[in-house]
């Protein structure tokens, strides 16, 4: 499973194992335009044999849509269309605020940091994504073993 945090200039990628329990962050994307966008997404899900994505989709404090959730929900609805696979949209409300937290504990230089937070928001957001299946009874391991 691929977890996406998808911004204006950036994506922040990160995969879960097989099993589906864990998440861990790949290099982040740097965007340019939207078909090299899909094009490196594109090698991302074939190299790590991805079948479902979770992207964030940045809801209003009062979990309202706004115009950043309406890109989102047309991104989405663009790579389900384009490569045939579930793609789920999570709640990402404070995961950027949330990553940046979690960051600043580390030793971690400021510049570094800011490299990583979008691949931290994807690990947060695809974690979250994973756990909340384990406490729903649809663990992934389980989906794949039935199909």
């Amino acid at each position: 499973m691929l977890g996406l945090d998808v911004g204006a200039r950036r994506i922040g990628v990160a995969v879960s194992d097989p099993l589906g329990i864990t998440a861990q962050g790949l290099e982040t994307i740097e965007r340019k335009n939207r078909r090299a966008d899909l094009a490196q997404l594109g090698v991302v899900l074939a190299q790590y044999e991805i079948g479902e994505i979770v992207m964030g989709n940045p809801l209003h404090m009062s979990g309202d849509t706004g115009v950043q959730s309406e890109k989102m929900i047309l991104f989405a609805e663009e790579l389900r269309h384009r490569f045939a696979i579930p793609v789920h949209l999570r709640d990402e409300r404070l995961t950027t605020s949330q990553a940046q937290r979690v960051l600043r504990e580390t030793s971690m230089s400021g510049l570094r940091r800011g490299k990583v937070v979008d691949q931290m928001a994807a690990v947060l957001i695809l974690q979250s994504f994973l756990e909340s299946r384990v406490v729903a009874g649809e663990g992934f391991a389980a989906e794949k073993s039935e199909g």
